[in-house]
């Protein structure tokens, strides 16, 4: 049983308190006493609370992919929505977007998103670079990038159309949920599930960073196969917040997003009002640096699999409607190899972004806070400069480090945004970082092979 205080603002991540552990079954209440014992639902609540069951999957799902948690609350959901009237977050886009006149069939990167220099919060600040899929089927993702300078104050959001994995690359995320709060800065992410209301706060002041809005399966760890029992993303590192409320008499806002379009209510008090909870569902957060990997120890470089720390499956057995693949500092030792990501082409779509250092397949160009876009089967690898210093390297064991890269990857299309495509930071010449790969074939066997 864990707990933490009410309403109080928390300014230091040391304040906080999290609970270990991927997809257990958890509890916690922030007074004593508040959460109910040996049953879900009795006749009265302590504190005059309401009890709510809030559920992340079908009632009937299989016990291993059940999720729900039991909430006790100041006031039951219903009272946090009033009347809808449409709005608008003009540059939060949903799939299917391919109706925008933008050729997707290219390899593209971009610069960073430059910061706002207007009063932008996260909400306001989210740019949907892609989509894929189809959010009225439940099937897809989005990828964005956020920028902002200011607090959710009196502002809300929950997400029905999908859960949002969210990667800060510059500056600290304070994420308060209906279930707790989590400080998630630059080298960590956290996921929000699916219809859980937040708000977000900026304590060090200005905020980049991407976002995966996953429109089908929840994510997920992914099967080890022959690994086996351990590495890549353990469970134990995963952490859940604590039950945290707010006690709030004020006027606020509530935005919903819901089949791919946003709506907007008004109530006159705080909807993060859970003093305790207990369940499966709840969101989470983890430190990328604790991503154990794993990779050749004599030649050969495997399959960029390898790195997944989270996998949204679908129903056709290791064709994800999402991963999310980060490539973290390592040792490279193979023998007689070239060691960066060789030359391929992918029946699944990445969505690249660099959270600080250098990837080791591009010497220039992209850097911390750009992204890259390499739709499906389309080619690329390592650039000229890449390329030459992998094949004139000498092989000793060698430590990647000060490097953390990312892919949101997905068996569909990602169809860029108009808004993407606009961009100013649109580095049109990405496709000139091969054009210096010339024929090389002689004829002659290669002395070193």
């Amino acid at each position: 049983m864990s707990s933490s205080n009410t309403a109080e603002p928390v300014t230091d991540a040391s304040d906080l308190s999290y609970m270990p552990g991927f997809g257990n079954d958890f509890e916690t209440e922030s007074l004593p006493g508040a959460l109910p014992r040996g049953q879900n639902s009795p006749q009265n609540c302590a504190y005059g609370l309401y009890a709510e069951q809030l559920s992340g999957s079908p009632f009937t799902a299989p016990r291993g992919t059940n999720e729900r948690s039991w909430l006790y609350r100041i006031r039951p959901s219903v009272r946090h929505t009033g009347r809808f009237s449409t709005t608008e977050l003009p540059l939060w886009r949903s799939a299917p977007a391919n109706h925008e006149a933008v050729l997707s069939l290219q390899q593209m990167r971009w610069s960073p998103t430059p910061l706002p220099t207007d009063k932008t919060n996260f909400l306001q600040g989210i740019r949907t670079m892609t989509t894929a899929g189809d959010v009225m089927a439940q099937s897809g993702m989005a990828s964005h990038v956020y920028v902002a300078n200011t607090d959710m104050v009196d502002d809300y959001c929950f997400n029905a159309d999908g859960e949002m994995l969210i990667l800060p690359q510059q500056g600290t995320l304070s994420v308060f949920t209906e279930l707790g709060k989590m400080h998630v800065g630059p080298g960590e992410m956290c996921v929000i599930p699916r219809g859980v209301t937040f708000k977000v706060a900026l304590p060090h002041g200005e905020a980049r960073g991407y976002i995966c809005e996953n429109y089908g399966a929840k994510l997920t760890l992914p099967d080890r196969g022959p690994i086996g029992a351990n590495c890549l993303a353990n469970p134990r590192d995963f952490k859940t917040p604590v039950a945290c409320f707010e006690d709030k008499e004020t006027d606020c806002t509530v935005t919903i997003k819901w089949c791919g379009r946003l709506y907007q209510t008004t109530i006159d008090h705080s909807p993060i009002d859970v003093v305790a909870w207990h369940g499966n569902y709840a969101p989470y957060k983890y430190d990328l640096a604790n991503f154990s990997p794993v990779g050749a120890l004599l030649f050969d470089h495997p399959d960029p699999s390898i790195f997944t720390v989270l996998t949204a499956p679908t129903d056709e057995a290791g064709t994800a409607n999402v991963d999310f693949v980060i490539f973290p500092p390592r040792w490279l030792v193979a023998e007689n190899t070239f060691r960066p990501p060789w030359y391929h082409r992918n029946i699944m779509s990445e969505f690249m972004g660099l959270i600080h250092g250098q990837y080791d397949a591009k010497e220039e160009g992209f850097i911390p806070g750009g992204i890259s876009l390499h739709n499906m089967m389309l080619p690329h690898g390592p650039d000229y400069a890449g390329f030459e210093k992998a094949t004139s390297a000498d092989l000793a064991p060698q430590k990647l480090d000060n490097t953390l890269a990312f892919m949101f990857e997905t068996r569909f299309p990602q169809h860029m945004t108009n808004y993407a495509a606009e961009l100013d930071t649109v580095q049109n010449d990405y496709v000139d970082c091969w054009s210096n790969l010339k024929r090389k074939f002689d004829g002659t066997p290669n002395p070193g092979s």
